[in-house]
């Protein structure tokens, strides 16, 4: 029986919040990186949920809950560094954000997106990425990046 990924099950996110945060600091220290208040404020909202989350929504929770009078290009940037860090994956069909379940070594996002409640459950087969790297050099084109996002309900949605 397979076991249920721990984003589709009930679970308390301040522990996913507090090991992500931790992780965030422990790389940005090893690799000489500022992981400045703002930065660490959007992980932290990142991380809130297995949800992805929008650029504006973090801004309306940094001017609501934060009283921070943030400019869109500011949370821009602060997800940038979270990206270019790979703190964090983007999920173009949404144009949201998510926490990055294994910030500590480079790869390629493979997400399960429930269409009814909206979590992202982070896959990591390097099969799936061996697979798409193969075949695009079969047909001649080199593979900069890869995000795979595949659509369908999760094993609570189902069950409800």
């Amino acid at each position: 029986m397979p076991i249920t990924p721990l984003a589709s099950r009930p679970h308390d996110h301040s522990h996913c919040v507090h090991s992500a945060l931790t992780e965030a600091d422990t790389l940005c220290a090893q690799k000489g990186l500022r992981l400045t208040a703002l930065r660490r404020r959007v992980l932290e909202l990142v991380w809130q949920s297995h949800k992805p989350l929008g650029a504006y929504d973090i801004l309306a929770v940094l001017s609501e809950q934060d009283g921070r009078r943030a400019a869109p290009p500011t949370v821009y940037r602060a997800l940038d560094f979270l990206l270019d860090n790979g703190l964090v994956h983007r999920i173009s069909s949404l144009n949201a954000f998510v926490g990055c379940s294994h910030p500590e070594h480079p790869h390629q996002g493979q997400f399960l997106i429930c269409r009814n409640c909206h979590a992202a459950i982070e896959l990591e087969q390097k099969t799936i990425s061996d697979a798409i790297i193969q075949s695009a050099r079969d047909v001649g084109f080199t593979v900069e990046g890869q995000t795979v996002e595949v659509v369908g309900l999760c094993s609570g949605c189902r069950e409800a």
